[in-house]
């Protein structure tokens, strides 16, 4: 087969990771002439660019065009057909949470349509829809791509996959999964000194960014149940969804149902002494108390909530909003492969989803 002089790149999304993502294509376009990419389609949610005879949309002012574009989106039947009729490769880059865009992925793939994304709802939703992604890919020959679903640019997805590729036995997978949690917890339960009350962390974290708009939607869990649901499905566990195991949720029943976020954190230090007595329980033992998730591979246990590490553990020891993966497998003994660094910012998150693109590049061009 002829090498791919041109690849059609089609991006839904262009918010935080979006714009970086942005960035990240045009420098690879400028390093990598051949083949050559060419930003064809692009859109939020409102708004869309696209031209009819799939002329180029130049990568360095299409957010300022995006704004001003009287142009909306294409529901997937018809980015489908548009992106098909190209003649040319096409790979879907889908920078969103959309369950919706998610739903669509199979269509895609299915027509040839190769998809790179963080997008953790296409692989952590129903097992079904896991099972059809990744059958139509097959069947279509077209790649699908997801490194930055779990800790952003941290290698966490391309790791596991090698290690089960290759034959090893992953007995066991631990850490700390959500950068939003690791600041948190090192902030409150330091290894040494003293920590501040949990209300205040928590609002810190959320006038640092750490946190979603509505901090519940971090401390309910459900975040790095969606990362186990994906890793637990990599190791080979048939996981209905993030909710088939147990998730410990930090928002106190009371609270549950404010309103608003702002309304949440102006209650929340009414209830700092559970928090604090947690803290004072692990202390008392010489240990602290981080929010991790862990996968028991042989039991087929998966689990996340809080647990107590002793001072000289890895998990124990992070630092800022870090994440840590620990891997635990017959070739690796008793030590674990550790992965450690950065997991959340729109730039590494980018970068997961940049590294994917090269990937598919290197197979369909």
């Amino acid at each position: 087969m002829a090498a791919a002089k041109q690849v059609n790149i089609a991006i839904i999304g262009a918010g935080g990771v979006g714009k970086c993502f942005l960035g990240q294509l045009e420098t690879l376009a400028q390093r990598r002439p051949s083949p050559k990419l060419v930003l064809t389609y692009i859109s939020t949610s409102k708004k869309a660019i696209y031209n009819s005879d799939y002329a180029a949309i130049a990568i360095n002012d299409v957010s300022s065009k995006l704004a001003s574009s009287s142009q909306v989106p294409l529901a997937p039947p018809k980015l489908i057909e548009y992106l098909k009729s190209s003649g040319s490769q096409t790979v879907l880059v889908d920078n969103t949470s959309s369950q919706d865009v998610a739903d669509a992925y199979p269509l895609f793939l299915g027509n040839g349509i190769s998809i790179v994304t963080p997008n953790k709802k296409a692989f952590s939703g129903s097992y079904k829809l896991w099972q059809d992604i990744f059958s139509a890919a097959e069947q279509s020959g077209a790649k699908v791509y997801h490194e930055s679903s779990v800790g952003a640019g941290l290698p966490v997805i391309s790791t596991l996959n090698d290690l089960v590729n290759t034959g090893d036995e992953v007995t066991k997978i631990e850490g700390v999964f959500s950068g939003t949690m690791s600041f948190l917890f090192n902030s409150f339960a330091p290894t040494s000194g003293k920590g501040g009350q949990w209300s205040a962390e928590v609002r810190k974290a959320k006038e640092l960014g750490y946190t979603e708009p509505d901090p519940r939607d971090d401390l309910n869990g459900l975040d790095v149940a969606r990362k186990l649901t994906i890793l637990a499905r990599l190791a080979g566990l048939e996981v209905e969804s993030p909710t088939s195991f147990p998730v410990q949720s930090l928002i106190p029943k009371e609270l549950e149902s404010v309103a608003t976020g702002d309304e949440f954190l102006e209650k929340l230090p009414a209830f700092d002494s559970q928090m604090e007595e947690t803290k004072a329980a692990a202390e008392k033992e010489g240990k602290v108390v981080r929010f991790v998730g862990s996968i028991d591979v042989a039991s087929k246990q998966v689990k996340v909530g809080l647990e107590k590490f002793d001072l000289s553990h890895p998990i124990a020891a992070l630092k800022g909003s870090d994440n840590i993966i620990s891997f635990y497998t017959k070739r690796y003994g008793s030590n674990p492969l550790i992965i450690q660094g950065a997991g959340a910012g729109g730039e590494v998150t980018a970068m997961g989803v940049t590294s994917d693109l090269i990937k598919v590049l290197s197979q369909i061009a």
